[in-house]
């Protein structure tokens, strides 16, 4: 199944990062380009890293520059990840791209990319939430709070895992199409932002 290929290698990659655990050390990816293993690798050490940007952003005692330039950095980090995504959803593009969809057949509220984008997100939000249920200075109620929490992250992955697997399943059947819309975003394009074109009248 497509999804747990996708669930280890987002597991190797959270586990990877945490050797260091800093935001500045160098990303090396241990998977050819030319294999899908590499955007799933790439997709969530952008994805973790950005976790750690938002995590320190938050600190309120922050001094201004360094957030405005973190800020820079989480905005780098957005349009990477989606750029990353597409790269996935034309993996599976081309993957089916000799499988003619029956009359019948049906499109998807999201492309199979964004939804194994939020599985990597999920990823993270377990093993973050499994080091809270481990932490020793943590008081009883707080570990039996965070597992209950915990508990419905996995099951959340299971479901999330199964919808992933049978969405391609149905692409791959014919029984869905697939049909890919670029984000287009506005605020990072010259062009389209009005702050930034107006500054070149």
């Amino acid at each position: 199944m497509f999804s747990d290929l996708a669930n280890t290698i987002f597991q190797e990659s959270i586990e990877k990062y945490h050797i260091i655990d800093s935001v500045d050390q160098p990303f090396e990816n241990p998977y050819p380009k030319d294999k899908i293993e590499h955007l799933l690798y790439r997709k969530n050490w952008i994805d973790t890293v950005q976790w750690h940007y938002e995590d320190i952003i938050r600190d309120p005692n922050i001094d201004p520059v360094a957030a405005l330039k973190l800020k820079r950095l989480i905005d780098a980090s957005n349009q990477d990840r989606t750029d990353t995504v597409e790269y996935i959803d034309s993996y599976f593009l081309q993957k089916y791209k000799d499988v003619q969809p029956k009359e019948t057949a049906t499109i998807n509220s999201e492309s199979p990319a964004w939804a194994i984008d939020r599985l990597s997100i999920l990823a993270l939000k377990i093993y973050h939430m499994q080091e809270e249920v481990d932490r020793e200075d943590a008081s009883e109620a707080h570990k039996a709070k965070c597992q209950d929490k915990l508990n419905i992250l996995l099951e959340q992955r299971v479901d999330l895992s199964t919808a992933i697997d049978q969405l391609i399943a149905d692409i791959e059947n014919g029984d869905k199409y697939m049909k890919v819309y670029k984000q287009m975003k506005m605020y990072n394009d010259d062009d389209l932002n009005p702050v930034l074109y107006n500054k070149n009248k």
